[in-house]
């Protein structure tokens, strides 16, 4: 039955095309900003959004912290597609990450813990296990792109409302 309704799910998410129209290729641009004798990069994605990059992290994000909320977002957008697609209701979502760095170089992650906090009706454990294991087994192409020996640790609590 649990594969039965897997199965299911998986073909609603194709049928509705997620994450099935991406562009093949994407460009962006990285442009040296020095303010003042600071080192600053502005980033800019190829529709047009920006991003600062401050190794001294003054004036904008370091990269690693930006790789952090990439992975962040791309498993959140997931999870909550995920959960109103199995007809549950989400009103509230929020996701602290924490990460360790090696100490020397290269400085990768080594782990990541994800707390999320879901407020909402309709959630229980069995849908919030399989929201999250789709979005790390399958779908998350931020969590797929990174290093494949990185521990990524997901908690949560349902909060119902």
């Amino acid at each position: 039955m649990a594969e039965e309704k897997t199965q299911q799910l998986q073909e609603t998410l194709e049928e509705s095309g997620y994450k099935g129209k991406i562009d093949p290729l994407y460009k962006a641009t990285i442009v040296l900003d020095e303010t003042e004798g600071e080192l600053i990069f502005a980033g800019r994605t190829q529709r047009g959004y920006e991003v600062d990059f401050d190794p001294n992290m003054q004036w904008g994000c370091s990269p690693t912290e930006t790789l952090q909320l990439s992975l962040g977002g791309c498993m959140a957008i997931d999870v909550v597609m995920f959960l109103r697609k199995m007809k549950a209701t989400v009103n509230d979502f929020k996701m602290e990450l924490s990460g360790e760095r090696r100490p020397t170089p290269p400085q990768y992650y080594t782990s990541i813990d994800i707390k999320m906090t879901i407020t909402g009706k309709g959630l229980d454990k069995r849908k919030v296990d399989r929201a999250i294991a789709l979005s790390h087994d399958k779908y998350c192409s931020v969590y797929h792109t990174m290093r494949p020996d990185l521990k990524v640790n997901v908690s949560y609590e349902i909060v119902e409302g």
